[in-house]
Formats: C-alpha cells, structure tokens, sequence
C-alpha cells in the first residue's frame, strides 16, 4: 500500500490581532475663582505659575463697589503658586490654608487644581 506524504509546512497560529490602545485622557481645564477682599477702588491683580508671574496680566474684577475682588481661570489640574498684587503690593492670599516658602523669603499662596 502507498502512503502519500504531505510536503507542506504546518500552518502556524495566527498572530493575535493587537487591539488599538486608547489615547490617554486629555486632562481637562476646569474653572477656578479667586478672590480677595481690599479697599473699594483698589487696582487688584492675580499672578502667578499661569502667568509668568506678570503683575499686571490678570486684572481682577470689583464687585459693584464693595472691595471684593475676583477672577476666573481655567487651569489644567496641577498646583500653582500665586499671589495678590493690590496697589503694587505682592499679596498671599489670607483664605488659602496652603502656602510655600519661595526663593525671596516670603509665602506664595498655593492652588491644587485636581
């Protein structure tokens, strides 16, 4: 009896199929308000890491003459350090429970944006 043989190679397994890995998720901005109370008709400014540090960049808005001042900002969650410039004074914020020594000697204010 004749045997046939088979000359073809073994089939090998498929390689499995890579599935498409997603995107990380973008983080978010979120909006933070800052606020602080000075005297009626102060010129209040916020600065801070999302500035630069420039005095003038984010002016704060007085609310109808009351000497409450305040901003919004969208940040990208992370920390930041700020402070208040009020008449040309740099500021820490008295509300805000966490602040950090910086290279002058003196507190920055710290914002946690999660």
């Amino acid at each position: 009896m004749a045997t046939q043989k088979n000359n073809a190679l073994p089939k090998r397994a498929a390689a499995p199929k890579a599935t498409p890995k997603a995107a990380p998720a973008t983080p978010k901005a979120k909006r933070v308000t800052f606020n602080i109370h000075a005297e009626t008709g102060s010129q209040v400014f916020l600065a801070g890491d999302f500035n630069k540090w420039d005095p003038t960049a984010t002016p704060m808005t007085e609310k109808k003459g009351t000497g409450d001042f305040s901003v919004g900002l969208s940040l990208l969650p992370g920390s930041y350090e700020y402070k208040f410039v009020i008449n040309g004074t740099w500021c820490a914020d008295p509300a805000c429970p966490d602040w950090v020594k910086n290279n002058v000697g003196t507190l920055n204010s710290v914002c946690k944006v999660s």
